[in-house]
């Protein structure tokens, strides 16, 4: 599913147009995107967790070469699945 057809389905579920429907989708990405770059968790409880992991600085290789390259560290978002979300999947 691609952003335009979960546009669709939220207009669809919700009775909202799709106009109105894109709108509270990109509002509800932002808001998720500051809270983590505030360093909070975004909680949807029975859907899942959205948190920051902090990534050490490694050695990796450069596929085509072999040669070392230093990768820095850095922040990269993470996702885990609720209860209810993994329920419904099983």
């Amino acid at each position: 599913m691609n952003k335009t057809e979960l546009v669709d389905s939220i207009a669809k579920l919700s009775g909202l147009t799709k106009v109105d429907s894109a709108k509270a989708l990109e509002a509800t990405l932002k808001s998720v995107e500051n809270a983590l770059k505030k360093n909070d968790e975004v909680r949807l409880v029975g859907f899942g967790t959205f948190a920051v992991s902090n990534r050490k600085a490694t050695v990796g290789r450069n596929p085509r070469t072999g040669k070392e390259i230093k990768l820095p560290a850095c922040k990269a978002p993470k996702f885990r699945a609720g209860k209810t979300l993994k329920d419904a999947l099983n």
